[in-house]
């Protein structure tokens, strides 16, 4: 009997970077396996009934920005295969004290009417960004290049490069422009003065008035679902239940790419990675973690401004300087006393989600690394501020801190959803500085995580990028 041919690329884990990286491959006519360690794909996209029978919750990933304004995402035939985005009303609110909040709405010019003597500076800072979108994304969502865009690029980086709390002070005046702004440059995962943590909040308040903050109807699961049905429609193969613990369990293959994270690499690769590899990757620096909350509740969350029933997304935190010392807290390995809490409440626009008259909603806080302590009463305390008589509607709620995160996907080190500390640094040389970044040390061995350019998020770029440079390199 003659031997299996082996495969053109072996792609081990189903997160949005692994299928990408699959479907790229499988685009160009190449065979493709996909191994992954749990019974359903998805990574970051998956969703369970994690709380009572009916309540759909979205284990790590909810609201997708990054995924309806990915170049590669959006050249996908997803409808044909299930995925429906539905658009809040409002792409984001943010409450303060004294029943207020202020919102991120779909127009820069909605946004800016809102915030008072601060409207023109946040059109003349929004607009550029919003209006050239997808010029801009082609820029930042790929590894170090000649920019197409280069004046462009160079207004975006004028204020990406500085700090959170630096850009926010320097361009509003008004309490609640400083606070939006904090609550969208927070998602960086880092003390809010340091360098670069603008990018983030600029990044996701284009997107916002750009293509809008979607939830997937159903859950993050039929993101997955569709992208795996998809690959299966070019003739790709998925092998569920399939943990890797050794490059010698791989079939045989031209390339292999790596859903995985430096930590995880390094474990893998055993005695083929050279040392002065294997001390490079070991330098890899990972961020604060994320303790998260899934809610079962008995009614929507009451919030006491109105507009927070208008988004699906809510930033629970207060004022610039509570969220900057929120952050600095976790980024220092601190618990923050008062944390920034980022909110879902997906039922609200999606009836799928929890039984009749019913809702959910999901919640997360930055927390040190690998954090044991119990952060619920905190989290809860900060949306009871806002939203009164909230504890009165839990039926029921899960847990999983920052170690629970990582057992329940290893990407996710420590708890850091992000792949890896978003410093200065690790912008640019994701997982360690080399011409490919995507190469992994070994020849024909790539990784396509998150850890590599342009990080964390569902856009699918990293697995995108990641194969193209292996078509460039040993498949041509």
């Amino acid at each position: 009997m003659k031997p299996a041919r082996p495969y053109d690329a072996v792609v081990v884990g189903s997160g949005p970077n692994g299928l990408a990286a699959a479907i790229t491959l499988a685009r160009e006519g190449r065979s493709v396996l996909v191994l992954e360690a749990r019974p359903e794909v998805g990574g970051g996209m998956r969703s369970d009934e994690g709380t009572l029978p009916g309540f759909v919750h979205d284990v790590c990933s909810a609201v997708h920005p990054m995924a309806v304004g990915s170049p590669f995402l959006r050249s996908l035939p997803l409808a044909q295969f299930g995925v429906e985005w539905i658009q809040p009303t409002m792409p984001l609110a943010h409450p303060l004290d004294g029943a207020q909040a202020v919102v991120l709405a779909r127009s820069v010019a909605e946004t800016a009417l809102s915030l008072g003597a601060d409207a023109g500076a946040y059109r003349r800072l929004m607009e550029p960004l919003a209006m050239n979108w997808e010029a801009l994304v082609a820029e930042i969502l790929v590894p170090a290049h000649i920019p197409r865009h280069p004046l462009l690029l160079a207004r975006f980086g004028l204020g990406a490069l500085r700090s959170g709390r630096g850009l926010a002070e320097s361009h509003f005046r008004e309490p609640a422009a400083r606070a939006l702004f904090a609550g969208l440059a927070a998602h960086s995962m880092r003390s809010l003065e340091k360098p670069a943590t603008a990018a983030i909040g600029l990044v996701l308040a284009a997107l916002g008035h750009a293509v809008g903050w979607p939830i997937a109807r159903g859950g993050s699961q039929r993101l997955a679902d569709g992208m795996a049905a998809y690959f299966e429609s070019l003739g790709g193969e998925i092998r569920t239940g399939s943990l890797v613990a050794s490059l010698k369990q791989l079939p045989s293959s031209k390339v292999v790419l790596l859903d995985i994270s430096p930590k995880q690499w390094i474990a893998l690769a055993d005695s083929r990675l050279s040392s002065a590899r294997k001390h490079r990757f070991e330098k890899f620096r990972y961020g604060p973690g994320c303790y998260k909350v899934d809610w079962a509740l008995r009614g929507p969350i009451p919030w006491a401004a109105a507009a927070c029933a208008m988004a699906a997304t809510v930033h629970v935190g207060g004022t610039l300087e509570e969220i900057s010392l929120s952050e600095a807290d976790a980024d220092a390995g601190r618990i923050a006393k008062r944390p920034f809490v980022l909110v879902a409440q997906p039922s609200l626009f999606d009836p799928t989600r929890a039984p009749a008259g019913n809702h959910t909603a999901w919640a997360y806080c930055h927390a040190p690394n690998g954090c044991t302590a119990d952060l619920l009463p905190a989290i809860e305390a900060q949306i009871e501020r806002f939203a009164p008589g909230f504890g009165d509607c839990v039926l029921a709620r899960r847990v999983l801190s920052p170690s629970q995160l990582e057992a329940y996907n290893p990407n996710y080190v420590g708890g850091d959803i992000g792949g890896g500390a978003n410093d200065l640094t690790q912008l640019f040389t994701r997982p360690i500085a080399q011409a490919v970044p995507y190469s992994a040390g070994i020849p024909g061995i790539y990784l396509c995580s998150a850890s590599t350019p342009p990080g964390g998020g569902v856009h699918g770029m990293c697995g995108h990028n990641a194969a193209r440079a292996a078509l460039q390199r040993e498949l041509r």
